[in-house]
């Protein structure tokens, strides 16, 4: 059941950027993918420069999310801190060190056109 207070997809992908921007997340980048997912409307991917940052980007996020109704479905990697994903349903947070973010590619990933089969 959705809160009805809680924000659309649009203004939560605000509010998780300046969240992010609130502690100085490397390189935020929104991702729209309303036309390749059915599950989540906007990809959002940012970096921490250590375990902590991580940590703490994506507590920001969840903490201000919560004072505006917007409860995460899931959050995986918060005791290890490499990666951190938050999930809201329509907006999906991605918080890595940059080597991990590198090495995953995810804006690549949802961006590359289909391959025809």
């Amino acid at each position: 059941m959705t809160d009805s207070l809680a924000l659309d997809p649009n203004a939560l992908t605000d509010l998780v950027l300046d969240a992010l921007d609130d502690l100085k997340a490397i390189d935020p980048v929104v991702i729209d993918v309303t036309a390749l997912s059915s599950v989540m409307d906007f990809l959002v991917i940012a970096s921490g420069t250590s375990t902590r940052h991580v940590k703490s980007l994506a507590d920001n996020v969840i903490t201000r999310a919560k004072t505006q109704s917007n409860r995460p479905l899931g959050i995986e990697g918060q005791a290890v801190g490499d990666w951190v994903l938050v999930d809201f349903g329509d907006v999906v947070v991605h918080v890595m060190q940059p080597a991990t973010r590198s090495f995953y590619d995810l804006e690549r990933l949802w961006t590359a056109p289909p391959q025809a089969d």
